[in-house]
């Protein structure tokens, strides 16, 4: 039980800005870390289910309702996931071979590509945010969306080849072959509890944003291994950005499409 704690502590301190009692970390914790990830994205959940309770006691606007579906998962964050869609963006840009992409992607400073790319998304998030009724509904279907882009993008991280063969934060997870089944096993657990829920209680949107979810990941194996030869921690960034919009947009699209 100490060491299933200490996991989802150091997971939350890596990848969000929630507070957690402080665990020193090590190879024990840090091993099975992606696999607490998925629950970073159930945190998120519940705290869209709140805002959209606020947001409809106090009868606000679509757009402001929109606004604050877009901006609590930064803040949950910390914008962690942001940072690396703009340096993939950054570097993507560049038009430079796959060694260059990688030198991009350790550079701090942020490019005229990424700022552009930045603005686009929260643009493009907060319209289609700002399509969906400010009901409890709402909030579980962003919710087990957060999930499930946080499920995928721990699977990529494990076993997508990486691109960087020196230690560190990838290539701890890929240091033991029976730690990577076991992770697998997990993260195929929330997948499928991710998955399943969406497609079950809101078919056929549910069904075409894990579809979305799906084929974003398949984009990026490809574009992580012609681009820059392999995953990174950014590119799994970049990735969950991706996909999260990939899967609200499918979602809305379909469910405009049906009448839902």
């Amino acid at each position: 039980m100490k060491n299933l704690l200490e996991t989802v502590c150091v997971a939350f301190a890596m990848f969000s800005r929630v507070p957690v009692p402080h665990v020193e970390w090590n190879d024990r914790n840090m091993r099975y870390m992606l696999c607490a990830f998925p629950l970073v994205g159930a945190v998120i959940g519940l705290l869209l289910w709140g805002w959209t309770l606020l947001a409809a006691a106090l009868a606000l606007g679509p757009l402001l309702c929109a606004a604050g579906l877009t901006l609590i998962p930064v803040a949950v964050s910390g914008g962690i996931h942001l940072d690396g869609f703009c340096d993939t963006c950054d570097a993507l840009a560049s038009h430079a071979g796959p060694e260059r992409r990688r030198e991009i992607l350790k550079d701090s400073h942020c490019g005229a590509f990424a700022v552009i790319a930045l603005g686009c998304w929260l643009l493009l998030y907060c319209a289609l945010a700002a399509e969906l009724p400010a009901a409890g509904r709402t909030a579980l279907a962003l919710g087990l969306m957060h999930v499930l882009s946080r499920t995928l993008s721990g699977l990529a991280a494990i076993f997508f080849p990486g691109a960087d063969a020196r230690p560190g934060l990838l290539s701890t997870f890929r240091a033991a072959a029976d730690s990577r089944r076991r992770a697998g096993a997990l993260l195929l657990l929330f997948f499928l509890l991710s998955a399943g829920g969406l497609i079950f209680l809101f078919w056929p949107a549910g069904t075409a944003a894990v579809l979305a979810g799906l084929l974003t990941l398949l984009w990026l194996r490809r574009m992580a291994a012609q681009k820059f030869g392999g995953m990174s921690g950014d590119l799994s960034g970049w990735f969950l950005q991706v996909c999260e919009l990939a899967m609200l947009a499918a979602f809305i699209l379909t469910g405009k499409a049906v009448g839902l």
